[in-house]
């Protein structure tokens, strides 16, 4: 599984974990807003704002037609038009290079999904070094291709998609001319529960299809994301806002300042906390076994005179001879004398 080089920034199990914060439609329209979103994050310390890139036109039909209406008393947008929705989410293309240059310009990777083939040729003139395509365009096999064509590393959300239908669209990706594939684990439901987010097909994932996985998280809160990482995700994307109060078509799931950068700061906490297996202690740890339990002598004892319950006590520090010997030293005549406290070595037995 080999690491992927995004910018300045490498992707792979041996460094911490990217962190995306996904802006989506949080800038409610207001171009001022997405700027402000953008330096809030560059606060948070994530590597990464990502975008999407369609207009209402090129992601949908102007129909009111049954078919282009939601109609679930689950989904957070119940009763919206599709048309309608995508207008006010979409992130006009003229605000592109601008927003590009202001995440640069704070250090941040920036790229976006595209969501369909001219989205993607409009993203190449801003020379994106990568690219994501969302759950619901798993399918999307001419998308998928045309960005697979850009050589540029692609990011895959899954969502409800199958085994056959994830196999197709890597096959699809690599086809078109890129290598660099990485899978995001996803539950498309907005906001998700964190009883469907099923991390330990994480794991399954990068056995299975022999690339890097992560987590695209629509729950609430950073402790899915930070779980994420103990089944081995290398990318956590979230959404993000500036303040959840001040609505948004996303921002019921998406994380507000504070909490992006706790979930920068635990992710990459528990990336180094994974570590290796390993017993015996780590070197940091060899002064605690003073704190052991070890046998001294509770009184004088004089050469001959028999150990016993009496003269011998299992205390702290553990600097003397282990608990594990008191059954071969009671009722044995000791070979040298021993003022109390004095150490007993395994030459005493």
């Amino acid at each position: 599984m080999h690491s992927i080089q995004v910018g300045n920034r490498k992707i792979s199990p041996n460094e911490e974990p990217f962190i995306i914060a996904e802006m989506s439609g949080n800038h409610n329209g207001s171009k001022e807003r997405a700027i402000e979103i953008i330096k809030r994050a560059a606060e948070t310390g994530v590597d990464c704002l990502k975008f999407q890139t369609y207009t209402a036109d090129t992601i949908t039909l102007a129909s009111n037609k049954p078919d282009f209406v939601i109609n679930d008393d689950k989904n957070l947008w119940n009763g919206r038009q599709l048309h309608g929705l995508y207008e006010e989410a979409h992130t006009p293309w003229e605000w592109h290079e601008e927003l590009f240059k202001t995440a640069n310009d704070l250090g941040m990777i920036a790229f976006s999904s595209p969501f369909d083939q001219t989205a993607v040729d409009f993203l190449e003139t801003l020379n994106v070094p990568m690219y994501k395509v969302a759950s619901f365009e798993i399918t999307h096999l001419p998308l998928i291709k045309r960005i697979g064509q850009t050589g540029k590393p692609v990011i895959i959300s899954t969502g409800m998609a199958s085994v056959e239908e994830i196999e197709i669209a890597i096959r699809t990706a690599k086809q078109g001319g890129t290598d660099d594939i990485i899978l995001l684990k996803c539950t498309s439901q907005y906001p998700a529960n964190a009883s469907d987010a099923n991390l330990e097909t994480i794991a399954d994932m990068a056995e299975r299809f022999g690339v890097q996985v992560g987590l695209s998280d629509h729950t609430l809160g950073i402790g899915v994301g930070i779980a994420a990482i103990g089944y081995g995700a290398t990318v956590i994307e979230k959404h993000f806002t500036i303040d959840r109060s001040q609505g948004g078509v996303d921002s019921e799931f998406s994380m507000e300042p504070d909490e992006m950068k706790a979930l920068k700061e635990e992710t990459s906490r528990a990336w180094h906390a994974r570590g290796k297996t390993h017993y015996e202690g780590t070197a940091s740890e060899q002064k605690s076994k003073q704190f052991r339990q070890s046998i001294y002598p509770s009184q004088d004892i004089a050469m001959g005179e028999a150990f016993s319950a009496e003269n011998l006590k299992i205390c702290r520090p553990g600097l003397s001879l282990a608990p594990s010997f008191w059954e071969e030293l009671i009722g044995k005549p000791a070979k040298r004398a021993f003022e109390m406290g004095e150490r007993l070595n395994e030459s005493d037995l």
